[in-house]
């Protein structure tokens, strides 16, 4: 791919959103209610490609359930609020009632709590005893010591989750986790990221992870880009890691799902990123704004209460409604941020495709006039795609 000076000696490829991508129609259309929106990763099947993020402001044991028992899997933060309080309700609560300005000291303040084991076996066995796959999230720096407790619940899906992970950590202070080791000693599917590269994302494929996440800062809390100044472009992103995916298909004949994360506000970019490679999507503000959701009306992310260097701030929800709601409808607006996954199964129908598999084969266009063509009424009015 051709890159652009930056400066002399300096070049830099240019990288795509959602915003500036647009899939292309065929000349098939189908009827929705024979398109299969379906994913299955290692022994599990889900009505729905979609993973909760696990941010406390969104997955609770409780919500956990509500998007287990929708269709999809809600990703439980094994180092939130559920595993170093007994009752973290009013911890909840005193997080909503915080100014803009104290909000981020007084989270630093009480996720200063230490994590209780015992909460881990206990937050995994309520989701797994309603009746769901149970999924949840820890950092690479906690894995070690916080695996034991997650095996012996029984979890079904482990996720590790940081900023960036990587499967060649350095450190002249501590032994690092070997996650190759970790993931091909482990009898359950491990999914690790985030990533937003070619070579880091299949470096993280041949660790034996069953999926990689793919995003670096591109949800609505996430800070990183601007406190850090990394980051990659989700369209771009995506694309990437599916290419490193043919590699190491090729390379092995073992298929690795992409989860694209962050980024995503409506049905359109659920489906622009289908596209782009990936095969299941996390997200987390879509589904904080729910009346379910235990945010009060907010949500933060995993980095957003770091002791030293926070990389998230928490933001405020417009609640739009249930769980239910937003993921499956009806939808009662027309913006696409209802009905997310009605909007990727209307989308592959209009666009001929029957699984997911086949939309990823769709094509895209560079079109960055996708998002105002035509619509000055409705930016001028503050209404449909003018919000």
């Amino acid at each position: 791919m051709a890159e652009v000076e930056i400066g002399l000696g300096k070049t830099g490829r240019r990288a795509y959103g959602f915003d500036d991508i647009a899939i292309v129609p065929t000349r098939r259309t189908r009827d929705p209610e024979d398109v299969s929106i379906a994913w299955e990763i290692d022994a599990y099947r889900f009505d729905l490609p979609l993973m909760a993020a696990a941010m406390d402001g969104v997955v609770s044991p409780d919500t956990a359930i509500a998007i287990g028992q929708l269709g999809g899997v809600g990703v439980l933060n094994l180092e939130g609020l559920w595993t170093r309080y007994e009752d973290p309700e009013p911890v909840l609560d005193e997080i909503a009632s915080q100014p803009p300005e104290k909000a981020t000291l007084r989270m630093q303040e009480l996720y200063a709590e230490p994590i209780k084991p015992e909460l881990i076996g206990e937050r995994i066995r309520q989701i797994k005893d309603a009746g769901v796959i149970s999924c949840a999230s820890v950092t690479p720096q906690r894995t070690d010591q916080l695996a034991p407790h997650m095996l012996a619940a029984e979890l079904d899906l482990m996720v590790i989750q940081g900023t960036v992970v990587t499967a060649e950590h350095k450190s002249k202070n501590h032994e690092p986790l070997n996650l190759k080791q970790f993931v091909r000693r482990l009898e359950i599917p491990v999914i690790v990221g985030g990533c937003a590269s070619y070579d880091a994302a299949l470096h993280l494929m041949r660790t034996g992870a069953a999926g990689i996440l793919v995003g670096v800062g591109p949800g609505q809390a996430c800070t990183t880009r601007g406190v850090l100044g990394i980051g990659v472009p989700q369209a771009t992103a995506i694309a990437d890691a599916r290419a490193a995916r043919m590699r190491h298909l090729d390379e092995t004949g073992v298929y690795v799902h992409i989860i694209a994360d962050g980024g995503m506000a409506t049905g359109g970019d659920i489906a622009k990123a289908i596209v782009c490679g990936a095969d299941a999507v996390m997200i987390g503000s879509p589904l904080a704004a729910a009346h379910e959701a235990p945010g009060r009306g907010h949500h933060w992310g995993m980095a957003t209460f770091h002791p030293t260097l926070p990389r998230g701030a928490r933001v405020q929800t417009t609640p739009r409604g249930t769980l239910e709601e937003i993921l499956v409808g009806p939808a009662k607006e027309n913006d696409g941020r209802l009905n997310l996954f009605g909007g990727l199964r209307t989308s592959m129908a209009t666009c001929g495709y029957e699984s997911l598999k086949e939309f990823q084969k769709a094509d895209i266009m560079i079109a960055p006039s996708l998002q105002t063509e035509g619509k000055s009424l409705q930016r001028s009015q503050g209404i449909g795609m003018g919000r």
